[in-house]
């Protein structure tokens, strides 16, 4: 795992790679290096930092550089030792034990067909001497990133946009319509990024320059095939063994020189990677949080703690747990800075100081247990959106006269929470909707007039591009099955550009490596081959990959109510970032500049405070949403953290 940049017939590129380079130390604290090299009219440069996990020795060392090719590559690949035999079966002859050199080999003799021959998480630059030609790529899947910039026939990329944006000068420009997706998602959609000229390269999709100035882009892998595939290997009576994909691919992700440890919040997905974890591993270590006993009070949090515990004693684990009682005043820029763009989920905050711990032991990597409730239909509004469907069937008269009783609960009273009110009235806000409508409104902050309301008129037009943009990804497929509809939608959207994204940059932040066993193409590929009647059976989502568990886990761990990796933002807004938010409201920048409405915020905090409405995470996404904003305009945070500080509080 590493950062990764450079630049192809870009002015000043040696200068410019080296200030990529050294702005991605954290993601590579390990080892820094360059390769130069002429290409028509200018120069290619090659940029890498290491954070050493597999062949530690010089031999692992990037860019590297053998036969004409150079590489300098971000990842790991769970299938390096099937592809090392079968390279070396062909006569080639390695010189160290890395999955670099693996890469490498394998593209000299595939080129891009060897792509889809990849397993793992991954996003590679690489020059042909002999060509002139420098293609980049990334996984399947987009576990890990890679933004890029092309200006006339040159081009600049890197592993984190903060690098682009750092080495331009303060130039780019910030994109209003993704700032826009921001406040509806909490987050920026892969297909958009915050900045106008930059890019994100998407999932399973690769980019060759050539020396002529030409660009070509080609797909070796479509989410949208696999599920299609999927569904025609359930309708001829395949039932792939879930038990036996995710345990294969739990034992591949264990492959490191380094001690790996895993996340363990004590709910199933953390749980059944920890036990088939410790198989492997005897001992392995697993990080948990709780949260200040007053937060978790006020929040209604379940105890987390104790199932984590009982885990961790069955199978001989041994657990480190993080109390978080986070300075959130001071944690907010940094976490703003090191996410990159607008992402308004505060587990990046639980991430970060996990992974920091763990770096602290030692530990270079840890497994996580994301990816499996967007595959498996785990999430709350999976179910919720297959209960719409039911509830839709009651009459008109007694629908309203149920939501007219739930509008006048409170969500809150000042010393604590009712998360069953905040979920109920949560359902009622999309129940009556159609389809793709009711989906996007049970994960997404607004509705099209709410936020419209809050932002600047002028950006109405956008509001609706964005919204067009969800329906179009929703419906582009051929799916008969509605919760496997919900799951693709997931994985496209919700899985790369908000759940990977942070954790990605929050883990790197520590120079900690994050592994994601379920999101795995075998995995991913089992996934859409199970029924949505066999992910959601009943009021139980995630019902196969239970089953799976079960054998595995005790039933009170398989079957206890799901839990949230999040944090205790009402406590935390009504206590620690109250006067901040009361900054942001009268006096941001986002506010003075126009973007976002005064009034439209006020009325915000003050449902808020009144306990009858939960908008607790809206606001929390605007202190994530001004901080950022107040960097990309100023140039703060763009090289530094520097300046980026809660102006006026201290």
């Amino acid at each position: 795992m590493c950062g990764i940049a450079g630049t192809y017939r870009w002015p000043d590129g040696k200068a410019v790679t080296d200030r990529l380079t050294d702005t991605l130390a954290h993601r590579g604290p390990d080892g820094a290096g360059r390769y130069s090299h002429a290409v028509g009219d200018g120069e290619v440069h090659l940029g890498h930092r290491r954070l050493a996990v597999i062949d530690l020795s010089g031999t692992g060392a990037q860019p590297m550089v053998s036969g004409g090719l150079a590489l300098t590559y971000n990842g790991e690949l769970y299938n390096a030792p099937e592809l090392r035999a079968e390279l070396a079966a062909a006569g080639v002859r390695f010189r160290g034990t890395s999955d670099t050199e693996v890469l490498l080999e394998s593209w000299r003799r595939w080129g891009t067909d060897c792509l889809p021959r990849l397993r793992g998480m991954f996003a590679f630059g690489i020059f042909d001497e002999r060509t002139g030609e420098l293609v980049l790529a990334r996984d399947q899947l987009g576990i890990k990133p890679l933004f890029l910039l092309r200006r006339g026939e040159g081009l600049v990329f890197a592993s984190e946009l903060k690098a682009l944006a750092a080495v331009t000068g303060g130039s780019l420009e910030v994109d209003h319509a993704a700032m826009v997706a921001s406040l509806l998602y909490y987050w920026v959609p892969d297909s958009r990024c915050a900045f106008r000229e930059a890019e994100k390269l998407p999932p399973g999709s690769w980019l060759r320059c050539r020396p002529d100035g030409r660009v070509e882009r080609g797909r070796y892998w479509r989410l949208e095939d696999v599920a299609a595939e999927g569904r025609e290997r359930a309708l001829s009576g395949e039932r792939p063994d879930i038990a036996a994909v995710v345990e294969e691919s739990t034992r591949r992700h264990l492959l490191s020189d380094v001690p790996v440890a895993t996340f363990l919040s004590g709910g199933l997905d953390s749980s059944y990677l920890t036990a088939l974890a410790a198989r492997d591993r005897p001992g392995i270590s697993a990080y948990t949080i709780g949260f200040r006993a007053e937060d978790a009070r006020f929040e209604a949090m379940p105890d987390d703690l104790r199932h984590a515990r009982q885990v961790a004693g069955r199978y001989g684990v041994d657990l480190h747990e993080i109390e978080i009682a986070p300075d959130v005043l001071d944690l907010l820029p940094r976490m703003t800075y090191h996410l990159d763009e607008p992402i308004g989920d505060p587990a990046a905050i639980n991430t970060f100081l996990i992974c920091s711990a763990a770096r602290e032991a030692g530990v270079k990597v840890m497994l996580s247990g994301m990816g499996a409730d967007e595959l498996f239909a785990g999430y709350r509004k999976h179910l919720a959106n297959r209960l719409a469907l039911r509830y839709q069937r009651v009459p008109r008269p007694l629908r309203r006269a149920v939501s007219g009783a739930v509008d006048r609960l409170p969500v809150a009273t000042a010393r604590r929470g009712f998360r069953s009110v905040r979920f109920a009235k949560r359902f009622l806000s999309f129940a009556d909707l159609p389809e793709e409508t009711a989906f996007r409104r049970s994960y997404t902050l607004y509705d099209r007039r709410e936020l419209i309301d809050l932002i600047d008129p002028d950006l109405a037009g956008t509001v609706d591009d964005v919204l067009t943009e969800h329906a179009d990804v929703y419906r582009d497929n051929g799916l008969d099955d509605f919760v496997n509809r919900m799951c693709l939608a997931d994985a496209r959207m919700f899985l790369p550009g908000l759940n990977l994204a942070y954790t990605d940059r929050s883990s790197m932040a520590a120079s900690t490596e994050v592994r994601v066993p379920y999101v795995d193409v075998e995995v991913v590929k089992a996934a859409f081959a199970v029924p949505g009647d066999r992910k959601i059976a009943g009021r139980q989502g995630k019902a196969v990959l239970k089953e799976a568990a079960a054998s595995v886990l005790p039933r009170e761990i398989v079957y206890r109510p799901k839990g949230l990796f999040s944090a205790p933002l009402r406590a935390w807004m009504s206590r620690d970032l109250a006067p901040l938010v009361r900054e942001v409201v009268n006096d941001g920048e986002l506010v003075r500049s126009g973007f976002l409405r005064r009034d439209a915020l006020r009325r915000l905090v003050a449902a808020d405070a009144a306990g009858q409405q939960d908008f607790s995470k809206h606001l929390w996404h605007v202190l994530t949403l001004e901080f950022w904003y107040r960097g990309a305009t100023t140039g703060a945070g763009q090289n530094s953290l520097d300046g980026v500080e809660t102006r006026g509080l201290r």
